[in-house]
């Protein structure tokens, strides 16, 4: 039986193994504000990225097809350095783009996220952000350098890709998608709302929003387990406490496997963690800690007390709920935050170089209402609240789907959850899914599954309106699958049937 094939789908499939223009002659194409400082045809295998993006355990770009490497620097502003790299594949293009989010304060180009794109037959586009220094001091004296950091350097990227893509192929992608976690989980949500129209399918994980509240709980927390010597928490108590999480919390959902599937439902309560005999008013740094009842096996009051505040929200004197806490089950990833003697790097140059622009400035001195008001002040319509306004991307279809592990050490997982019941009810069609990983730290790793497709998915939903209501992820030890569960779309959580093994996707239905 012959299907019918569009005009569009003939034209995308001719563009695959016909090109408008050589790779080489892209280097002469005129675009607004842009550079073109490299066109070259890479051939099968031949890329060869910046140290930085290398990664360890071999090349990780030893298996790329042949494409044509675009790279350009923008300038929509006087201070604007904006480098954007667009690889075209020589064969087999699918007829879309694939944009891709940066993390942290970027300064690079997503490499590696390029990498899988290119392989699934997209048109890839990634950017440094406009700035190729580590960290936050770009912004010290460069207001326009931190717009091109919240949001321009995403935009300009695209329209650029597009530009190019449309040069190369000889038509412009026919879909258009962005696929990003953390810092590009934000840069996700600020696509879908300050230029709806720049994509048709947005992926937004773990997204990093507010980052200035954000920001303002990392400090709260680090004053209060990092700053206050009595509350410190060792590393090395981190797993007693997960452990005793687990006890209270991972029957909940019906099953023991390790994993507490909704964390929202744990309310721990570290009393019976409590060391016996424990002087509240000797820290366990104390050489007399041991003979007072503080060891590794358990906590004294005011650990106790630590812990309990960072599974709950960042509040201010009067109560106000700045950022939800660290969820149940996430411990062993604390010292990601609070292991060391000083603050996460991320937050604190957000308050030297931007916020205070005092490279000087002691975090010891936070207040949480006082700083993050200033914080709010400094950068407004920037690192502030993403707008929860979605409509203008819905109206023309764009589709929004979000994910965030419930064990997240950089990015309270709670905060996503936030976020999407306060977008879902505004939306005019069913165009925002959330789908919430249990086990999963941030981005990647963790004890439970944590390897998972979402552009699939998402492409089903976009190109054929099938919505997603389950999709199975993996855990892997030594390269091998040892365990799948179903995540669910939000509310629903992936319940136990009763029987049949708890390591296989298929003994779990998506359930409320």
């Amino acid at each position: 039986m012959f299907r019918k094939i569009g005009a569009t789908a003939m034209l995308l499939a001719a563009a695959s193994s016909v090109h408008a223009a050589t790779c080489e002659s892209l280097s002469a194409l005129s675009l607004p504000n842009t550079t073109i400082t490299t066109s070259q045809a890479v051939a099968p295998g031949a890329f060869t990225p910046p140290v930085a993006a290398r990664g360890r355990g071999g090349n990780l770009f030893a298996n790329l097809p042949s494409f044509c490497r675009v790279a350009a620097t923008l300038k929509p502003s006087s201070d604007s350095d904006i480098k954007v790299e667009v690889w075209l594949p020589s064969d087999g293009w699918n007829g879309k783009l694939q944009a891709v989010g940066n993390g942290g304060w970027a300064g690079v180009i997503s490499y590696a996220a390029m990498a899988t794109a290119l392989r699934a037959g997209y048109a890839t586009v990634s950017t440094d952000t406009g700035h190729s220094s580590p960290g936050g001091m770009f912004a010290l004296g460069h207001p326009e350098k931190l717009i091109d950091y919240a949001y321009r350097s995403e935009h300009e990227m695209t329209v650029t890709a597009k530009a190019v893509v449309r040069a190369f192929f000889g038509n412009a992608p026919a879909k258009s998608y962005f696929n990003g976690c953390s810092t590009g989980g934000r840069q996700a949500l600020v696509e879908a709302t300050k230029y709806p129209d720049d994509f048709d399918g947005i992926i937004a994980g773990a997204a990093a929003n507010p980052k200035t509240h954000l920001d303002a709980w990392r400090l709260w927390a680090a004053t209060l387990a990092i700053g206050n010597d009595e509350a410190r928490i060792p590393a090395e108590k981190h797993p007693m406490i997960h452990q005793a999480v687990l006890a209270q919390c991972d029957a909940l959902d019906g099953v023991k496997d390790g994993l507490i599937e909704n964390p929202a439902r744990c309310h721990f309560d570290p009393a019976p963690i409590v060391c016996k005999g424990a002087d509240p008013s000797t820290s366990s740094g104390s050489p007399r800690a041991e003979s007072r009842g503080d060891s590794a096996e358990c906590l004294t009051p005011k650990q106790a007390a630590a812990a309990k505040a960072l599974m709950g929200p960042a509040k201010t004197p009067a109560g106000r709920e700045i950022f939800p806490g660290y969820a149940p089950g996430s411990e062993l990833g604390w010292a990601f935050l609070l292991g060391g003697k000083e603050p996460y790097s991320n937050p604190l140059e957000d308050y030297k170089y931007v916020v205070f622009n005092d490279p000087d400035w002691d975090w010891r001195t936070f207040d949480l209402e006082r700083d993050l008001a200033a914080s709010e002040k400094a950068t407004p319509g920037l690192l502030t609240a993403v707008s929860q306004d979605l409509s203008a991307f819905t109206k023309h279809g764009g589709k929004l789907l979000m994910y965030h592990g419930w064990t997240d050490q950089q990015i309270p997982p709670l905060s996503s959850v936030n976020y999407y019941r306060k977008v879902a009810p505004k939306s005019a069609q069913d165009s925002v899914r959330l789908f919430m990983v249990p086990g999963m730290n941030h981005c990647a790793g963790g004890e439970g599954p944590n390897t998972f497709d979402m552009v699939s998915p998402l492409e089903q939903w976009v190109e054929h309106n099938q919505p997603p209501t389950r999709i199975v992820a993996s855990h892997l030890t030594a390269g091998k699958v040892d365990r799948t569960r179903p995540l669910c779309a939000y509310p629903q959580v992936a319940r136990y049937k009763g029987a049949g093994d708890i390591n296989d996707a298929e003994s779990f239905v998506c359930a409320k």
